[in-house]
């Protein structure tokens, strides 16, 4: 299978990961120092805030793009991956592979539907460790009536 295109994806990813690599942190960091340095000479004026808010404006409106397109490629991977879980999961409800492009009171039905089945599983859950107490707590009493039964 051929992995990411030599297009904009490539690109795309190339450059979110670098932004998120702790050297270009560091080069922002000493862009804004430099640039604070700068104050002084310029008279802290107009023109020198304006150069700061035009380049972090310009910068921070492509990231957008950018982090936006790899986002939307590892969302799709990822749903990719959990439909293949289910798929392969033989108790698993198949009509959920396409979960995401239901209506949103579509998904708030099964979540519903969902939400009950968590419920009763959690009270089933509470029975069964009722019923664990319980038996622990019988053999408990039956042991220590066996024991004073023993004493001399």
């Amino acid at each position: 299978m051929a992995r990411k295109d030599g297009g904009f994806d490539h690109f795309a990813g190339r450059i979110a990961d670098a932004a998120g690599h702790p050297v270009f942190f560091a080069l922002a960091c000493g862009i804004i120092v430099a640039w604070a340095a700068t104050g002084p000479l310029f008279g802290f004026g107009d023109t020198w805030q304006l150069v700061i808010n035009t380049g972090t404006t310009v910068i921070t409106f492509l990231m957008v793009f950018l982090i936006q397109n790899t986002q939307n490629r590892e969302a799709k991977a990822t749903q990719i991956k959990l439909d293949e879980l289910i798929r392969a999961t033989a108790e698993a409800h198949n009509a959920l592979l396409d979960l995401e492009d239901l209506s949103e009171k579509d998904i708030m039905e099964i979540r519903k539907r969902y939400i009950e089945l968590a419920r009763q599983a959690h009270e089933q859950e509470d029975r069964e460790i009722g019923e664990a107490r319980k038996a622990i707590e019988d053999a408990e009493k039956h042991l220590e009536k066996a024991a004073t039964a023993n004493l001399p």
